[in-house]
């Protein structure tokens, strides 16, 4: 009796290091820890949690990185309008030479329209003047708190640049007012421009803090329920054969009946 209830105890424990081994945790459910399978519980949700933060601002860093290509571009084409336009103010220039330099200034003016309009990343664009709250992302577990990056309004006639459709180079003065409202839209928008890449940077020095609490969270939770699989593959071995000499003991028991019969034959 003694020796199969030996048998049965090893028999249990070699079937939990077989689970430990095979799953890799020392505690997989309630029944092994409860206490300890509640914390890790928690800890799992909150990772989880810390996942949807990471995904909302990985969306919102997108988006302003969109706008800030956009601006970039913008930029470049109204340093390209000023050039043309300051050639144009030039008193002495020929017609044909002015018609010429107003048709390229056209072309990049309404080019900055349509830059504006396709600067946008999933459904949001932070500069055509279509979002005034800006863009929010998640920053904390809970939902309670977020990260906002404010829009800028960069179309042609927005109060950042200040321009219009009709703006053109087509005669000496029209040029030369050009040239002033350009100058006022470059600084207008390196400002904005500023704005948004303080915005950005926000936005990933968060997400850099808010992946590294996740990997802490991951480590603490493996702190708590991972098995050590070098010394369960040692403890393995020992309770196979542990097991092995207890079925030994099991069958020396039951030949011990029969064998102090024989002696009464």
């Amino acid at each position: 009796m003694v020796a199969l209830q030996n048998l049965n105890k090893t028999n249990s424990q070699l079937q939990t290091v077989q689970n430990r081994i095979n799953t890799g945790l020392a505690v997989s459910s309630a029944k092994d820890n409860g206490g300890i399978y509640a914390i890790a519980q928690n800890m799992r949700a909150e990772v989880g949690s810390l996942r949807a933060v990471n995904n909302s601002l990985d969306l919102a860093i997108s988006t302003v990185d969109v706008a800030l290509a956009a601006g970039d571009a913008i930029s470049d084409l109204l340093i390209e309008m000023k050039e043309k336009a300051l050639a144009a103010s030039d008193v002495s220039l020929d017609s044909a030479s002015r018609t010429a330099l107003n048709e390229d200034f056209e072309a990049l003016r309404d080019q900055i329209s349509t830059i504006v309009e396709n600067a946008e990343f999933n459904g949001s664009n932070l500069i055509d003047g279509s979002m005034s709250g800006g863009i929010s992302a998640l920053a904390n577990a809970k939902g309670t708190n977020t990260i906002n990056v404010s829009d800028e309004d960069l179309s042609l006639s927005g109060t950042i640049l200040g321009l219009s459709g009709g703006t053109d180079i087509a005669t000496q003065s029209d040029a030369s007012a050009a040239v002033t409202a350009i100058e006022s839209a470059l600084t207008n928008l390196n400002s904005a421009l500023a704005r948004m890449g303080t915005g950005s940077k926000s936005l990933e020095i968060h997400k850099t803090f808010v992946s590294k609490l996740s990997d802490s969270l991951e480590k603490g939770i493996g702190n708590l329920v991972d098995a050590d699989l070098a010394k369960e593959s040692a403890r393995l071995q020992s309770l196979q054969v542990k097991q092995q000499l207890g079925i030994q003991a099991l069958s020396i028991a039951n030949s011990a009946p029969s064998t102090v019969l024989g002696f009464f034959r």
